[in-house]
């Protein structure tokens, strides 16, 4: 009896250990899987992405003044993707809609996307990744608006690993091409990054932008300055599992208007969450985001001008997206 109390308590001690070792990369305050790059940074965001996580409060879940519907599907295989969006304006009565198609071959790192909107312009883009290096991918960006016959054509480049992350885009025309070409380098959190757009055919520099910016696990800060005249700045923060919030600011040199605004999103439950931002011209925004089963979400969302309370011109948006 002895012996078997004490073979139990060895394997209760096993079981326990155990346990703390998968739990080791799991954040202790919210229970979820611990981001991989505490304190660290390996493949730091393109130039686009940079203050993502602040842009998304301010912009996500809201969808005042339009009526919409999306529907994705996906084949077994996984390599055929199909989306198709319609949406109204509430205000101006205009409808209008696109339908997506992806198909992928994996083992060749190809991927084919289609799209046509009502606007009557197809799009057809094509791009490689990891194939002739890891971390390299390109891109053929094509479309045509057969109304009227214009062409449009760009090559698109981009290059990521540790501590880098660059791109170069041409984008063709009939007087000359535009270059288009950003970098990013990130360390130990901190992120610098340079963005330009080059005209050969005036042989001018048509964009200068830089940034600077830090990214820890549950903050961010981003910094901005664009052509020299508009400045900008981001603060993301996720104070727990639940609450995340977002402040954003922006100045133009020779003005003394400085916009901001003010968002933060609620998780009420795993299916369940409340976004909100305000900004200095006084528009209050509220959405509302249910899922209401696996695949099916439904988005409600409302404007109120606050300077205006009693004078209408409030707005109302609902979306609804279907996944399968």
């Amino acid at each position: 009896m002895v012996e078997k109390g004490v073979g139990s308590e060895v394997q209760h001690n096993k079981t326990v250990k155990d346990k703390k070792a998968e739990n080791k990369d799991h954040c202790v305050t919210c229970r979820h899987n611990a981001p991989k790059e505490h304190g660290t940074m390996a493949v730091p965001p393109s130039y686009s992405d940079l203050g993502k996580s602040a842009k998304d409060i301010l912009n996500k879940g809201f969808g005042y003044g339009v009526l919409k519907l999306d529907v994705k599907t996906k084949s077994q295989s996984g390599v055929m993707e199909f989306a198709t969006s319609g949406s109204n304006n509430t205000d101006t009565g205009r409808s209008g809609g696109h339908l997506e198609t992806k198909y992928k071959v994996n083992e060749l790192g190809l991927t084919f996307n289609q799209k046509w909107n009502t606007d009557n312009t197809l799009t057809t883009e094509i791009t490689m990744e990891d194939q002739l290096a890891k971390g390299l991918k390109f891109g053929l960006d094509a479309s045509f608006v057969p109304n009227t016959g214009k062409k449009s054509a760009k090559l698109k480049t981009g290059y990521k690993r540790d501590f880098v992350n660059v791109g170069c885009d041409l984008d063709f025309d009939m007087s000359g091409p535009t270059v288009h070409a950003a970098a990013v380098l990130g360390y130990e959190g901190w992120l610098a990054g340079y963005q330009l757009a080059f005209d050969t055919a005036k042989s001018n520099l048509t964009q200068n932008n830089f940034a600077l910016g830090y990214k820890a696990g549950d903050f961010q800060l981003h910094t901005s300055v664009n052509d020299g005249t508009e400045f900008g700045g981001s603060i993301y923060q996720k104070v727990n599992c639940n609450l995340e919030t977002s402040v954003q600011l922006a100045w133009t040199a020779g003005s003394n208007n400085t916009r901001f605004g003010i968002g933060a999103k609620y998780q009420l439950d795993k299916d369940t969450s409340l976004s909100t931002k305000v900004n200095n011209a006084c528009l209050v925004g509220v959405g509302y985001t249910q899922t209401l089963r696996p695949g099916v979400k439904l988005t409600l969302s409302g404007l109120i001008d606050g300077k205006n309370v009693n004078g209408g011109g409030h707005k109302i948006g609902l979306g609804f997206e279907l996944e399968a």
